[in-house]
């Protein structure tokens, strides 16, 4: 008796559904709204979620509930966790640079892209447990006391990525916040938005705890009031921010005195650790000291 075949020999060839990523869990958008991504011939590359100012008040509580347990990890846990999401990011190389490809890279600038991008999360995984003793302080006061300066994560952090690359671009919104103990909520570029959620996927088999990094997708102008007006919101950090806008994020950032950082990605040294202290508070201590009498010293 014959055989049936029940499927071909090559298999059912699955679509990618590409969602949000809040909270540690990929939640499709509540509006259940989306937009295409094409490249630059017109062919559609996927349908993603259109997000809502609910699903970034989501976010926001996610990110707000993960930031005392991430800032309160060690300075050298958080580089292995951060050195963990490199090391996942190395082994999707064929899908990133395919996905690059689809969006319109060469193949050279796409393999170029996905090394600098490993680059980068290596680069600040070093700098984890060393930006504090380097911008740390030992401060000289006219009294008996000791005082010394140092970083502390400012909280929350919002962040708009750059619309000009689809991987590094992604990153660069995103890590230096959470290499300084913050959280984050990345709105992803619009319209390279693909490997913003397939690195979210990275990012979640990579130790990373649920609500550190939250990635949303859609439109910059209908989310910009939500992300530059929320009061839990510490500090918004804009890539390629257009004039107009500049001018009503500080409107909105006022109402609760919310931090702004503005980044050109035509600007050279984005790799820095001035980009961890962009978005660290200084906090100063004073402690009493018995002074030793006619030596100046003390303790």
């Amino acid at each position: 008796m014959a055989k049936k075949e029940t499927t071909s020999s090559e298999g059912i060839a699955v679509m990618k559904t590409y969602k949000l990523y809040i909270g540690g869990a990929f939640p499709r958008t509540e509006s259940g709204r989306f937009y295409p991504v094409r490249n630059s011939s017109d062919k559609l590359i996927a349908n993603m979620c259109l997000s809502s100012r609910k699903d970034f008040r989501n976010a926001v509580v996610a990110a707000r509930k993960a930031q005392g347990g991430w800032a309160a990890k060690s300075a050298y846990n958080r580089s292995q966790i951060i050195y963990r999401i490199a090391e996942m990011l190395q082994q999707k190389k064929e899908l990133f640079v395919k996905e690059m490809k689809d969006l319109g890279y060469t193949e050279k600038r796409a393999h170029q892209e996905f090394s600098a991008s490993v680059h980068y999360l290596v680069h600040y995984a070093g700098w984890c447990d060393k930006y504090v003793q380097v911008f740390s302080s030992v401060n000289p006061v006219a009294s008996s006391h000791f005082n010394f300066s140092v970083p502390e994560p400012t909280g929350v952090v919002a962040s708009f990525a750059s619309n000009t690359s689809a991987l590094l671009g992604f990153l660069e919104a995103f890590i230096p916040a959470i290499c300084g103990g913050n959280t984050a909520i990345v709105l992803a570029s619009e319209d390279l938005s693909t490997c913003a959620i397939s690195m979210a996927e990275v990012i979640a088999t990579s130790d990373v705890p649920g609500g550190v990094v939250n990635v949303l997708t859609g439109n910059r102008k209908e989310l910009l009031p939500h992300f530059a007006s929320h009061m839990d919101v510490n500090a918004f950090v804009i890539w390629d921010a257009a004039s107009e806008d500049s001018i009503a994020i500080g409107q909105y950032a006022s109402d609760n005195v919310k931090r702004t950082k503005f980044y050109n990605s035509e600007a050279k040294a984005s790799q820095s650790p001035q980009r961890i202290m962009d978005l660290q508070e200084i906090k100063t201590t004073w402690h009493p000291i018995e002074s030793v009498s006619g030596s100046g010293s003390g303790y």
